[in-house]
């Protein structure tokens, strides 16, 4: 009985996509009366997450391990939906009779990005992989206006089916090499046999699966264009909840490697350096904000990746750090957007000029978050940043570091321009104040506080970060 204590943010998320499901089938049901389910089923989830956080133990035969690495990323998985479902109120982007289909589909993938997490099968991680990859694939394709959500949902299926068949090669010929398929057992046999070719190609294709969730190089091409047009929520969850699921998997699967082989470090540190600076010279030059928040992401991986590529417990606990400072910072974004854009429309950089009297926590909401992302302090960003680089350093990754730093200066640039549009630049025509709901205000103010709170006194988040990461060692 105790086991399955343990599977319970499972079997609550399991049920509330039943419930949906159950929604979905039935004719008239007003989009209030589905928000306020959602919201209220989305925040008792996040509650289940934090009572079950300390909870450890196997199921289905040791195919499913619940542990502090699991269960961390289970609650930012929770509040990823709660914060998404926040942002439901103007739901424009989506026509109201796929309501039910889309509050069904976000808790799915929830649900098999928890699974995910908690996977330590090879079987088990490409079918959570592939029901979490399904269920994003239909939510872009719910946008109105249904060219642009067919054509964007088209390239992400393509491109998101042919890394997923890379991956399944990779793990077919990781089996054929070593005759396991349990992470554990993978672990201890993994750093011996590192020098076979089959086994460096093996794990090479095994990750390509976990790039395209990360938006890593060459696996980024359907970033932009998803982002673009997909509805405004709908890529407000990419941006954020499947980013810190793909964190999570990637840092599960590189530290099978242990101390790791120099050819799949050298391929990391390449792919690394080629990500971030495709993403940040790619946003220079965007107009549209969902596009530059989109390369953004991809710069955003490459620094990932750099902590992940430690192979460390501080390159490992500085990447967990950082995944939960990037939903934090990325939702506060797209806050902004969906509020400023209650219309569902997507929005330019020009279109935030006079935001600071339109909406003034709203400005500042996004200062700081762009501050954070640009890794300015006293943000969490910073600190994130911060704690990466010196697991780098650790290493010996000098000219690594040296090169994201170059990249930072860089984002700095794109970061700025949108500051300055909200602060700086006036309107081409007279725009009415705002209309934000008190709710959204309080929201913002403590998303504002976290991400100061996060880089000033990051104590308590770094030790737990730490003691995740030492599940894995």
């Amino acid at each position: 009985m105790m086991n399955w204590i343990i599977f319970s943010p499972e079997f609550y998320f399991l049920l509330v996509s039943t419930v949906f499901l159950c929604l979905s089938m039935m004719r008239r049901i007003k989009p209030e009366q589905l928000y306020f389910t959602a919201l209220v089923l989305a925040s008792v989830g996040v509650g289940v997450c934090l009572a079950c956080v300390r909870l450890t133990g196997d199921l289905f035969s040791g195919t499913y391990r619940i542990d502090l690495f699991s269960q961390v990323f289970k609650v930012m998985l929770s509040m990823g939906l709660f914060l998404v479902v926040c942002l439901c109120t103007e739901l424009e982007g989506i026509a109201k009779r796929h309501h039910p289909e889309f509050y069904f589909l976000l808790s799915a993938c929830t649900l098999a990005m928890m699974m995910l997490v908690s996977s330590v099968h090879l079987l088990t991680v490409y079918v959570a992989l592939e029901l979490s990859s399904y269920s994003l694939y239909t939510l872009v394709f719910l946008r109105k206006g249904r060219d642009r959500g067919v054509d964007a949902g088209l390239k992400y299926f393509l491109i998101g089916a042919s890394a997923s068949a890379l991956m399944l090669f990779g793990f077919a010929l990781l089996y054929g090499s070593i005759h396991v398929a349990y992470l554990v057992e993978i672990l201890k046999i993994l750093p011996k046999v590192l020098n076979r070719p089959v086994v460096i190609i093996a794990l090479i294709l095994l990750l390509t699966g976990f790039f395209f969730k990360l938006a890593v190089f060459p696996f980024h091409f359907w970033a932009p264009d998803v982002y673009e047009s997909a509805a405004n929520q709908v890529t407000t969850y990419i941006a954020t909840a499947s980013k810190v699921a793909a964190i999570a998997i990637l840092i599960r699967i590189v530290a099978l490697a242990g101390d790791g082989s120099a050819y799949l470090v050298h391929m990391l540190v390449t792919l690394s350096i080629v990500t971030m600076t495709i993403g940040n010279l790619a946003a220079v030059v965007q107009k549209d904000f969902k596009r530059l928040l989109a390369y953004s992401s991809v710069a955003h991986a490459g620094y990932v990746l750099i902590g992940i590529l430690s192979m460390s417990q501080a390159g490992y606990s500085s990447a967990i750090f950082y995944a939960l400072s990037i939903l934090m910072m990325k939702f506060t974004c797209f806050l902004v957007l969906v509020k400023v854009s209650d219309d569902g429309r997507n929005l330019d950089i020009e279109h935030l000029a006079g935001l600071h009297r339109r909406s003034p926590i709203l400005a500042m909401a996004l200062m700081m978050a762009l501050f954070g992302l640009a890794g300015i302090p006293p943000t969490i960003g910073f600190t994130g940043k911060l704690l990466i680089f010196t697991a780098a350093m650790q290493k010996g990754y000098f000219m690594l570091v040296l090169i994201a730093m170059i990249n930072v200066v860089i984002s700095l640039y794109y970061y700025l321009l949108v500051v300055r549009a909200a602060y700086l630049l006036e309107p081409k025509e007279q725009l009415p104040e705002l209309q934000v709901p008190g709710s959204i205000k309080v929201l913002a103010g403590l998303l504002i506080f976290g991400m100061v709170a996060g880089g000033i006194f990051p104590q308590y988040i770094i030790e737990l970060s730490r003691t995740a990461a030492m599940t894995l060692m």
